[in-house]
């Protein structure tokens, strides 16, 4: 049976969804200012794996992922592109979409943007302040008040009394961890009109507005990012439950981060690689393999060496399937291997130990191709198939995927020796060698940049 780490609990809890075989589910997606990197990457095709894996035994899965397309973030890039904020945001969703299909990333059921749903944020706050958990600040928006919920900080165990908070940008609230609910503005951008005059929703809101619309107050899993526990998450549970009551979600599940030199990759350190990048190099089922060779709740580091070994890893998958005929594969994998691959995913989505069991099928189908018994072998690489593609994995042909990436691997061995021989030069302070080997590098389209940390690469 499943059992899934829940977040809000911290352990493990035997899974049962609220309505018979349905599982509504409901994941945080971007803000789109920007282009998606591996590490909101890392976080969908988290859930894609997890999605795939609930259909596969039978759930029928209600999937959201909403947008946030109104941010201060989004205002201030169109501003500095001297574009609408729509235009915007429709052409940064227009590249996710395309990153993600090319990742193979299974469509939602629905995709709620934000700007779709401000009369459900308005009703939100409404109740909110009627109910005497938010107030209007001295300058106009309306705040939650988390001292009106007894049990704020469940979720990130966290002691309020020990954040470190700004005292300037606190000054309107009543607490300085007060969160705002409806920011009150009158500049030209976007913005829609309410109880408290013009103004647009706070970050914090939109989810916990949009899960009711859909779910009621009561719904069965809820994701995102490992970062979005506190304060996005906790923020969100506290509306949730003093507006509307009941428990709100069932499960949190939260993904780990992506690490650069030790680093979490994110916009703001300026560190991170986009999706768009990375596919320019590797298939997006390496950079899948990649992400779930790590279990969902551990970080993992993002580097060159570890693609390699993910392309490495995925093409002998490839090799083992291009012996047989798969046009006759079937849907007959009731073996040893199908029940422990199952068992691993059964225990939280252990992806690491489900992918060791595949490799172990292609060990084993290798044997006994060296010992002729094809029949056997068959029947193996027929599961082989069968369970990577639970995972997202597999779904090329094996000699599109072979002849397809032959010379991109060479290419990019040469690179990820480079980068070796580059940092061995500095080490020894070598730096004529050091540089010569940067701009051999930047002929071949990646761009280093050292700091502190270490050194970072980038697909020019």
């Amino acid at each position: 049976m499943l059992k899934i780490f829940n977040s809000l609990t911290k352990k493990k809890e035997y899974f049962t969804p609220l309505i018979n075989n349905i599982v509504n589910i409901y994941i945080c997606g971007v803000t789109p200012y920007d282009l998606c990197h591996i590490g909101h990457g890392r976080t969908f095709l988290i859930f894609d794996v997890i999605i795939r894996y609930l259909r596969y035994k039978g759930y029928s899965v209600n999937y959201v992922r909403n947008i946030t397309d109104i941010d201060d973030k989004i205002i201030n890039a169109a501003s500095n592109n001297n574009e609408s904020i729509e235009k915007l945001t429709n052409r940064m969703i227009s590249f996710m979409h395309n990153d993600f299909k090319k990742l193979n990333i299974i469509t939602p059921n629905l995709e709620p943007r934000v700007t779709h749903h401000i009369n459900e944020i308005l009703n939100l706050v409404m109740c909110l302040v009627k109910k005497k958990h938010a107030y209007i600040t001295s300058n106009g928006d309306v705040a939650f008040s988390i001292n009106s919920y007894k049990n704020y900080g469940a979720l990130s165990n966290c002691n309020t009394n020990n954040i470190y908070y700004n005292k300037t940008l606190s000054r309107n609230k009543n607490y300085p961890l007060d969160f705002i609910l409806w920011k009150r503005v009158s500049d030209r951008y976007v913005n829609w009109m309410s109880p408290w005059g013009q103004g647009r929703p706070g970050w914090h809101t939109e989810c916990a507005a949009i899960c009711n619309y859909l779910f009621g107050n009561n719904f069965d899993i809820h994701g995102g990012g490992i970062d979005l526990i506190f304060p996005h998450h906790e923020n969100e549970i506290a509306q949730a439950i003093c507006a509307y009551g009941g428990i709100y979600s069932n499960i949190w599940m939260h993904t780990g981060v992506v690490k650069v030199n030790n680093q979490k990759m994110s916009k703001s350190l300026k560190n991170y690689c986009t999706i768009q990048d990375l596919l320019r190099l590797f298939d997006g089922e390496v950079i899948r393999l990649f992400v779930i060779s790590s279990h969902y709740r551990s970080s993992i580091n993002y580097e060159l060496n570890n693609l390699l070994k993910s392309y490495k890893s995925l093409k002998k998958l490839y090799i083992t399937l291009n012996y047989f005929n798969q046009s006759k594969f079937n849907n007959n994998i009731d073996d040893q291997y199908t029940k422990l691959f199952f068992q691993a995913m059964d225990d939280d989505f252990n992806t690491p130990l489900a992918l060791s069991i595949l490799f172990n099928i292609s060990r084993k189908i290798n044997y006994l191709r060296t010992k002729s018994n094809n029949i056997l072998a068959f029947k193996l690489a027929n599961t082989l198939k069968k369970l990577a593609n639970i995972l997202g994995l597999l779904y090329h042909d094996s000699n599109y995927f072979l002849n397809q990436h032959k010379n991109n691997f060479s290419n990019l061995t040469e690179i990820n020796l480079l980068i070796q021989q580059r940092e061995l030069a500095r080490k020894q302070k070598k730096w004529d060698i050091a540089d010569n080997i940067r701009k051999q590098l930047l002929s071949k389209g990646i761009r280093l940049e050292d700091n502190s940390n270490g050194t970072i690469w980038f697909i020019t």
